[in-house]
């Protein structure tokens, strides 16, 4: 058993396989998932997870090197959650996020119930 780390089985390993700017799209329960893109769905219920605690837990195992976010989240909770963990992010409109998404190798479905929740994160390397 892993002793410490994301415990989920299917997420530790798709975030294993992700490679050089590779796109995670980490979204709300109400994002549209697009077609054709890997999901790990963890939401169970309204709220649980919430997206802070998926992000925290995707900082600890990865290395992102760029945000992409909603301009609308500038004003909403996930723009201050984004900001508390980021020096930039990049904003671009919810529609064209939605777009972005369908280009992303792994989409993560948090619980999370609050607008505009939802950022692509780019990954980075570690060296």
């Amino acid at each position: 058993m892993k002793r410490r780390g994301i415990l989920n089985a299917d997420l530790s390993g798709a975030l294993a396989r992700l490679g050089h700017t590779d796109v995670v799209l980490l979204a709300d329960c109400g994002m549209p998932i697009p077609a054709g893109v890997p999901v790990i769905d963890l939401a169970l219920v309204h709220g649980v997870p919430r997206f802070e605690q998926v992000l925290d837990a995707l900082l600890e195992e990865m290395v992102f090197q760029h945000c992409v976010a909603a301009e609308e989240a500038k004003t909403a909770p996930a723009g201050a959650w984004l900001a508390d963990r980021f020096d930039a992010i990049e904003y671009i409109s919810h529609a064209e996020l939605k777009d972005l998404s369908a280009s992303a190798k792994l989409f993560i479905r948090s619980g999370e119930a609050t607008p505009f929740a939802n950022a692509a994160l780019v990954c980075g390397v570690s060296f």
